[in-house]
């Protein structure tokens, strides 16, 4: 009797000892100044059916071959910073902040214009005459904010302007999720931020938020087995049982050998990278990438994004337009890149600019695919999610509808509608509808 008691509590003691670092639940996005914003309402919104799950029975056969190709090309280009040997942006886009803050006055919040000195001091702390001079590889620890210059400042350009202001604050260049590998270019003058490429894009992070990986971790790290988070607003404690970051849906986490728990890395004093297993507490927020495409999946995943506020560049642990295309399709084994006109071109495009409004409303309906094509407009991106009555409808993170008066009616939020939200209105600018100004469709 006492050894069987004896061997009860040594391997109650072992399952205790092996308990995760880590553990993820479900949780709450924290609310904020994002929340209050407008929420304009459209016919659209109240006439069609808002519930994904009426269009996932509209989707297409996506053969298995053709989505485990488009997964393992997805896996390539998310680890691609961890072989970069240096900074591989195009020349288009580098130095773009620089322009920007130094061409044309840039302002606070309260609309007071931001002065030289001021600016100045932001870019000699980014001292980028240091490019490519640590080419370190490195890890998010937990989600954080891609900044345009290596300061928490936000800046704009005239808030008296419409579709200026709050929240758009163009220091708010992304955010990345946890485990997100990263490429060192070289540290800030005042070593609080790193400035990194990842897979969808670049700019200043907290050094806080990153630590440094070597050839032993990402041989460990990248092993080949893959899970994605398909709830939103989760939260990772550690094991003090304090919460440690928010995870968005799209996180990707490797599976670990046990098959039970996942990855992640956290941070030592040194600055470098330890694996730590996560227990997950629920079995419906994280699953095996890529994700089936059916009916049931498409749908239970477009509901976590519906009606969440819109927020720039990810800021507020919101999303943007392709932010949200891009966490949708990748959990589907679908790579997109960071802003829109990138987005457009990382599947098959279909021209549609310059065809009439009703022609073009049956060319996307023939030829675009309910939850796996985008419909692109400069600026602008949308997931198309079906048919109804015979017009085309799409889910989008819409910040407004612009009026005959040159300013917008916000709808501020992810929302379902047709190609033409506002149609009932007689103040909306016919030729800013959105059915009008749609240049492709984005086939995967």
């Amino acid at each position: 009797m006492y050894k069987k008691l004896a061997l009860a509590a040594l391997l109650l003691f072992a399952f205790n000892t092996l308990q995760a670092d880590y553990t993820l639940k479900p949780g709450e996005r924290p609310k904020s100044r994002i929340d209050r914003m407008p929420k304009g309402v459209v016919a659209d919104m109240k006439q069609i059916p808002q519930d994904p799950a009426f269009y996932a029975k509209q989707i297409k056969s996506f053969s298995k071959s053709k989505q485990k190709k488009l997964d393992r090309a997805f896996n390539k280009k998310y680890f691609k910073p961890w072989e970069l040997t240096h900074i591989d942006i195009p020349k288009a886009d580098f130095g773009w902040e620089t322009r920007f803050v130094t061409k044309k006055p840039i302002y606070k919040e309260n609309g007071t214009v931001i002065p030289p000195y001021r600016y100045n001091k932001w870019l000699r702390n980014a001292q980028m005459d240091q490019l490519d001079s640590k080419k370190y590889k490195a890890i998010t620890i937990r989600r954080t904010d891609v900044k345009a210059l290596p300061t928490s400042s936000a800046f704009y350009r005239d808030p008296k302007k419409v579709g200026e202001g709050f929240p758009f604050d163009y220091n708010q260049n992304s955010a990345l999720h946890i485990n997100v590998p990263l490429y060192i270019s070289h540290f800030s003058r005042d070593k609080r931020w790193a400035y990194v490429r990842a897979s969808y894009s670049f700019g200043w992070v907290k050094v806080s938020d990153l630590a440094l990986v070597n050839r032993e971790f990402i041989k460990a790290f990248k092993n080949g087995n893959y899970a994605m988070t398909i709830k939103d607003n989760l939260r990772l404690y550690d094991d003090q049982n304090r919460s440690f970051s928010i995870v968005k849906l799209g996180a990707l986490f490797p599976l670990s050998k046990d098959g039970k728990s996942y990855l992640t890395a956290r941070r030592n004093a040194k600055g470098q990278a330890r694996i730590h297993k996560v227990h997950v507490t629920a079995p419906n927020i994280i699953a095996k990438k890529p994700l089936a495409f059916t009916p049931k999946n498409v749908a239970m995943l477009a509901r976590e994004f519906y009606g969440e506020p819109y927020g720039w560049g990810g800021s507020y642990a919101c999303r943007d337009c392709s932010a949200t295309t891009r966490d949708f399709l990748g959990a589907f084994g679908i790579f997109l890149r960071r802003n829109s006109s990138k987005q457009a071109k990382d599947g098959q495009s279909i021209n549609i600019k310059g065809l009439p409004k009703e022609s073009k409303k049956r060319t996307i309906i023939a030829k675009a695919e309910p939850f796996r094509s985008l419909l692109y407009v400069p600026g602008h991106i949308v997931l198309y999610l079906g048919a109804y009555k015979g017009e085309p409808v799409v889910m989008h993170t819409y910040w407004g509808i612009r009026k005959k008066d040159g300013s917008k009616l916000i709808t501020g939020r992810t929302i379902i509608t047709t190609t033409e939200p506002g149609k009932e209105r007689a103040d909306v600018k016919e030729r800013s509808k959105l059915i009008n100004t749609l240049k492709s469709i984005v086939n995967f």
